[in-house]
């Protein structure tokens, strides 16, 4: 049997705030949406669904960010650029990062919601 992933959900507060984030700086197209409800971005080959989350869950003071996801998004090139480019929209962005072994450059950064989300680009 063989299982792929086609699609990611994410829980979020503000649906709009989300998809404008990932549609200006990543180019993702829009592929599905109800207004400030859902929204569906095509990423390569699987897509990113913003779900809001439960009325229980949309207050920040009540309901911090617990989350223990990562979207990774791969670069053929340019990372570094991208970085930059990121950092001067005022995108929390984490330093350019290399481990021993692994043959990738990667930086991580955070979504207006606090999610993560990494860059990778193979050497």
């Amino acid at each position: 049997m063989f299982v792929s992933i086609t699609r990611l959900i994410l829980y979020v507060r503000d649906v709009a705030v989300l998809k404008s984030f990932y549609r200006a700086h990543f180019d993702l197209p829009l592929t599905e949406e109800i207004e400030d409800e859902w929204a569906v971005l095509k990423a390569g080959e699987i897509e990113i669904a913003l779900h809001r989350v439960g009325e229980p869950y949309r207050n920040r003071a009540s309901a911090p960010n617990s989350s223990n996801s990562k979207i990774v998004f791969s670069l053929q090139s340019g990372l570094p650029e991208l970085r930059e480019k990121l950092v001067k929209a005022g995108v929390p962005m984490r330093d350019l990062k290399r481990y021993d072994g692994f043959p990738y450059l990667m930086c991580d950064g955070e979504d207006p919601e606090g999610n993560v989300f990494q860059l990778s680009q193979a050497d």
